[in-house]
């Protein structure tokens, strides 16, 4: 794949002018983007970098990490503590994500989005307040395996390790993660199935197609 360098702070310029001018698929109000990517790849930064380009520009948009959507460690854990299936499958409460998340974002819906539900770190609900996005702001959901969910993006970019970056760059106590990555490259293909493809295996010097 032929990818091109380019900075971070050029890279964050260039996805916020081309995120003005996206129209949502479904004919609603509301864009919705995926930072898709290991958490070694830091997905969540390059949504915070569009954020801050956005607001710059006048345009309202709230970042979302979906880490505070996790199930309960009674039902993620319920096989063990590195059981990969559950990793992989039953990780993330989606079914919270659809209702709080990309529901209100709908044609016809309100646009109270709920910023996150749950806490993993304490296993308890973060009871956070709804926040108000107005018509024309954007969602951008940032975090691990979302573009095998289905959801309704409207743009999506995938951050790219290389196996050898990516075993690098995860603690290695998360090194029985991995076996999900190369499942998720093998059923997913993301680096093919994203819109823009960001390859970040040297923080300091990434290079996108987009």
């Amino acid at each position: 794949m032929r990818l091109e360098a380019i900075t971070w702070d050029r890279l964050g310029d260039l996805l916020a002018e081309r995120l003005l001018d996206l129209k949502p698929a479904d004919g609603g109000p509301w864009t919705r983007v995926a930072f898709d990517g290991a958490p070694a790849a830091r997905p969540g930064d390059l949504a915070e970098r569009v954020a801050e380009a956005l607001r710059v520009r006048g345009r309202p948009s709230l970042t979302v990490a979906a880490e505070g959507f996790l199930r309960p460690a009674s039902v993620r854990l319920e096989y063990g503590r590195q059981d990969i299936d559950a990793y992989y499958d039953g990780r993330l409460d989606t079914g919270a994500l659809w209702r709080e998340v990309f529901g209100p974002l709908e044609p016809g819906g309100d646009g109270r989005v709920l910023p996150d539900l749950w806490d993993p770190v304490t296993d308890r609900a973060t009871r956070s307040p709804y926040v108000q996005l107005p018509p024309g702001g954007l969602l951008l959901l940032h975090g691990p395996l979302l573009l095998r969910h289905w959801f309704p993006f409207d743009l999506t970019v995938h951050v790219l390790l290389s196996p050898g970056a990516l075993r690098r760059r995860t603690p290695e106590a998360d090194h029985w993660t991995l076996p999900a990555y190369e499942r998720y490259a093998d059923e997913t293909d993301p680096a093919g199935a994203a819109d823009v493809l960001v390859r970040a295996d040297d923080p300091r010097h990434p290079a996108w197609r987009g």
